[in-house]
């Protein structure tokens, strides 16, 4: 795909702060968006950050992506409005509380719903669309953390292992047909999802995670850490004996 080409984009949590960061990359290239997320009044004020930066045109949706149920409405609505949905980023997604995930089976379940469910409901939508066109890049906002479960996290962890399998199977399946699938693994990044967390110098901006994003979307990648050093540390973390890693407090 060209850099420099104007695209037609699908923005699914479209208020995240990550999301943001990358699309304002493509609206100064004159892009078209469909914009989803569940505050009206947060996702307007996205839109009109767009347009000022130069999109060709923004649509919206306000939609609880956890209502899996409205997913092919909405998606057919978003097909509609900008005649063919070229690229398709998920970035929707919630940390959640691992101490109460521990004790509360629907603590974990609401977690593994809106990280891993939904999105496995969007993505099958997506890539049965693409591969019938032969075209279309679905770009998904996975996690380092699903690399290795971690005691700290290892519900959102869990979320984010099955996502990254489950994108896995998808690419290998549609690869073939023309379509990109894209798993995108941040390791920190300073958004309100994070403010609690102590933050140090592993954290990056969700501006540079942005770069990371497009660059990935622009040159077709398959996995990609951002920022790249996450591909690393984790190369690392995954090569720990489990003896080992049992015994760590992370």
């Amino acid at each position: 795909m060209s850099r420099a080409k104007p695209v037609r984009m699908l923005v699914l949590g479209a208020t995240s702060a990550i999301a943001m960061a990358t699309m304002r990359i493509y609206a100064a290239r004159g892009a078209s968006f469909y914009l989803v997320a569940r505050n009206e009044e947060k996702l307007q004020a996205v839109a009109a950050d767009l347009h000022v930066r130069g999109a060709a045109a923004v649509h919206t949706c306000v939609l609880d992506l956890d209502d899996t149920g409205r997913h092919v409405a909405m998606l057919l609505e978003a097909k509609d409005k900008l005649e063919q949905i070229e690229v398709a980023l998920i970035a929707h997604g919630v940390l959640g509380d691992q101490l109460a995930g521990e004790k509360d089976y629907q603590v974990a379940e609401q977690i593994l719903r809106t990280n891993l469910l939904s999105t496995v409901s969007l993505i099958t939508w997506l890539a049965n669309d693409f591969e019938q066109r032969k075209g279309g890049t679905i770009a998904v906002i996975s996690s380092v953390a699903g690399d290795r479960g971690r005691k700290m996290n290892y519900v959102y962890g869990t979320s984010k292992a099955a996502l990254s399998t489950f994108l896995q199977g998808v690419r290998n399946r549609v690869d073939r047909h023309g379509v990109k699938v894209i798993t995108i693994k941040p390791g920190f990044v300073a958004t309100p999802m994070t403010a609690h967390l102590q933050g140090g110098i592993l954290f990056a901006t969700p501006e540079r995670v942005g770069r990371g994003i497009a660059g990935a979307i622009d040159g077709g990648k398959d996995v990609v850490y951002v920022p790249g050093y996450w591909r690393l540390i984790m190369g690392v973390v995954r090569s720990i004996p489990e003896r080992i890693f049992k015994r760590l407090n992370v």
